[in-house]
């Protein structure tokens, strides 16, 4: 198996192609990186700028170059050393454009005699397919024929053969599809889709001609060594995950593959999967933890309180997936509750409702995980004590039947529910402290110790050493900086809510949930161009679903949440907060790197993240990288430059680059841990660890409190007998703590004799 020591994701779209990756693939080699993880390659809808909307999985994406630039970065990529993972998308396909999706076309064009009927996870049952286009249902009189195709300002139908004469009307009732009002959607879907996503409508992968189909060309490129790895987006969508893996795995024996399965805290991955571990979720919510620290919860829970900000964590959380599977995800609900056997309609449906409410996790996978489903079940009837027999029915059928259809279904849409509902909505309503409101994330949780994290750390050394581990995703509602500056707010809760005061009362948002979520993102990114900031702030007001949304607008606060950037972002009292928090949370920065880097697991480093990068949720995660500077600080570095902490992030690169050189000239050096235990009286300040006996990882955690406290002092850390050399120095150091943090807040230290 092709397991890299380290991967480095990018982006690519139509602005950023095969080309433009084989133009820093040099870089990555110098930079230390051992594979280059790519996002979806197979060809998207016109204009994707993500390409998890593929039209057509048979062929690498013309936009970005094509099979022929595809095959030429594979071919430079093998010459350099370094693999190639591939992110691929096998729960949905992009019906945007219908015609960019010739297998959608031609279901649309001959209904459930299509050769492709079977491929798109329909209910053919209920009718002709619903499309939910049309500005109003009354729009039907403003369709058009051109040729033989319906017609709707910019949207192209296929008519079905011999169907070509009438008014544009008669011809759209002889169609096998309805063209309905945009807002019928979510209650009357008739196929299934990705979240509440209309223009992703989901594939049945479980069936083998359909996996043959839609991974034929990847499993291609794999079997020519041109991919060395695999990144399997949302497997939880899918009616079995654990035969996917299973096929997948069958098919690419020798390939790295890794789950984007998001675990609750305590929650194993699926043993029966065939894979190498997650995407790394769980391992950012446990570094990002122990930077946090566990004693600014009561001034922060004060401050939400205050401002009027829901602190009950699990109640705001069942508001909000209450409002996915009432509001949003309605046509899935009535899906599955027809197929719960004798119950009447709305005692199915409700029961079915607050089992996925109640869920622990993103899902079950049974027979697999019983003890999640009862959870569940048990959860549904302390909210809901007047529907026992339904979910007394529902629970006996889903037992006897794990995989019959009303449990492949319910699991499938229960992850639905979790994610909209908590990551897409309550971490934007929950905002006591953002930092810990991330993908994978637990915020009713406010940091975590050093013990836990040393037990974590090793129990993925132990059960899947080859996980990857990220600190910064395409998906991350904040970049790694952003959170690490985030972060020192834990340790000044008093000051922060001080600022927050004045600051509120000048120029206060009029939703408290956003207000509080703006004053962090602000001192967390700052400075940050209003623009930026603006279109964040709208995305996050959305989410909420608060005071607007999406699909319904408050014009006059959205226009007053547009105008708050430009009130804010050159606020010298703003200025001078985050001058008082910008060195340590580089300290943050530094410090959760270097772990991220050198801990168990493959550690992915996400576009332009070897600089300080203070990002937010997408599209502002992917925004161009300037290569030509980082190359520029690589090759100072790479002359033997110790730059200082500042502002340039050139500390950062330092830090990654020699973290990543070790692990790709000597693997052996990172195989297993142990815990290091500093000893005196800011021992809590450090966390250290070894990987083998000559290589040793210590970093600074909670730095405000470390000067706060005098600092270091008599602490020291009991190195193993040798001569030790911190390898981002060149320096020999001993075990006393204050020297060996005396030029960086990091060390990564080698015994001579490894």
């Amino acid at each position: 198996m092709t397991v890299p020591e380290s991967t480095y994701r990018v982006q690519l779209r139509p602005e950023f192609t095969f080309a433009d990756a084989a133009g820093i693939a040099g870089y990555l080699r110098d930079l230390g990186i051992g594979a280059l993880y790519a996002s979806p390659v197979l060809d998207a809808t016109p204009g994707s700028t993500h390409g998890y909307d593929v039209v057509d999985p048979t062929r690498a994406r013309p936009a970005l170059g094509g099979e022929g630039a595809r095959q030429e970065l594979s071919a430079l990529l093998k010459e350099l050393g370094l693999g190639l993972v591939v992110d691929i998308v096998p729960n949905h396909m992009s019906v945007e454009v219908p015609k960019a999706n010739p297998w959608w076309w031609d279901v649309l064009k001959h209904g459930r005699g299509s050769e492709y009927a079977e491929f798109f996870d329909i209910d053919w049952d209920r009718g002709p397919l619903l499309l939910p286009v049309l500005g109003g249902d009354d729009a039907v009189a403003e369709l058009a024929v051109d040729g033989d195709e319906l017609v709707y300002h910019d949207h192209r139908f296929p008519l079905a053969p011999g169907t070509e004469t009438g008014t544009p009307q008669e011809i759209h009732e002889r169609q096998h599809y309805r063209l309905i009002g945009w807002r019928r959607g979510n209650a009357e879907l008739g196929y299934r889709r990705f979240f509440d996503i209309t223009n992703l409508a989901a594939v049945r992968v479980e069936d083998p001609k359909v996996f043959a189909e839609t991974h034929g060309e990847v499993l291609r490129w794999v079997a020519d060594g041109d991919v060395t790895g695999l990144r399997v987006d949302h497997p939880d969508g899918l009616a079995d995950p654990g035969g996917y893996f299973r096929r997948l795995r069958a098919n690419a024996p020798n390939a790295w593959i890794v789950a984007e399965k998001i675990l609750h805290p305590g929650e194993p991955l699926p043993q029966s999967w065939p894979v190498d571990g997650t995407t790394g979720y769980d391992a950012l919510r446990e570094i990002a933890g122990v930077f946090v620290d566990p004693a600014g919860e009561p001034g922060f829970t004060a401050l939400a309180n205050e401002l009027g900000v829901k602190t009950g964590y699990h109640r705001v959380e069942a508001e909000a997936r209450r409002l996915v599977t009432d509001r949003i995800l309605v046509a899935e609900v009535r899906r599955i509750a027809a197929l719960l056997r004798d119950v009447d309609t709305e005692a199915a449906r409700a029961a079915v409702a607050e089992t996925m409410i109640a869920f622990p996790v993103y899902r079950s996978y049974l027979p697999e995980g019983t003890a999640h489903w009862a959870v569940a079940i048990d959860g549904a009837r302390q909210a809901r004590p007047d529907l026992g027999d339904a979910l007394d029915a529902l629970d006996a059928q889903v037992r006897a039947e794990p995989a019959g259809e009303l449990a492949t279904r319910i699991q499938q849409t229960s992850g639905m529910v979790v994610a909209k509902g908590t990551e897409d909505t309550t971490f934007y309503r929950y905002t006591r402290f953002a930092a810990l409101n991330e993908v994978g994330g637990n915020p009713d949780r406010f940091g975590l110790d050093v013990e836990e994290f040393h037990r974590l750390a090793a129990e993925r050394e132990a059960g899947h050493p080859a996980a990857m581990t990220t600190l910064t995703t395409h998906d991350t509602k904040r970049s790694e900086d952003t959170r690490a500056r985030m972060a020192v707010l834990a340790e000044l809760p008093r000051e922060f809510a001080d600022a927050v005061r004045r600051w509120s009362a000048r120029h206060g948002i009029d939703e408290p949930s956003l207000n509080l979520l703006a004053w962090q993102t602000l001192v967390s990114t700052w400075p940050i161009e209003p623009a930026r900031l603006r279109d964040y702030l709208d995305k996050a007001a959305k989410e909420a679903k608060l005071r607007t949304s999406w699909t319904d607008h408050d014009e006059a606060f959205e226009a007053a949440v547009a105008a708050w950037p430009d009130a804010v972002v050159n606020d010298p009292d703003v200025a001078a907060f985050v001058a008082r928090i910008e060195r340590p949370g580089w300290s943050n920065s530094l410090g959760q790197k270097l772990v991220q880097l050198t801990a168990p697991g493959v550690p992915d480093v996400y576009q332009g993240t070897e600089l300080w990068d203070f990002s937010l949720v997408d599209p502002d995660n992917r925004r161009p990288v300037d290569y030509a500077a980082r190359r520029e600080i690589l090759a100072r570095i790479v002359d033997g430059e110790l730059p200082e902490i500042d502002a340039s992030g050139a500390a950062k690169l330092l830090v990654v680059h020699k973290a990543l050189k070790l692990r790709q000239e000597h693997p052996a050096l990172f195989r297993g841990y142990r815990p290091l235990r500093a000893e005196g009286v800011a021992a809590a300040h450090c966390l250290a660890y070894t990987r083998s006996p000559g290589l040793a990882v210590a970093v600074t955690r909670l730095p405000v409190g470390l000067e706060a406290g005098g600092g270091w002092r008599d602490t020291v850390l009991p190195l193993p007998d040798g001569v030790w050399t911190d390898v981002l120095t060149g320096r020999e150091v001993t075990g006393d703590v204050a020297t060996l943090f005396e030029r960086y807040p990091v060390a990564l230290l080698l015994r001579g004799d490894a």
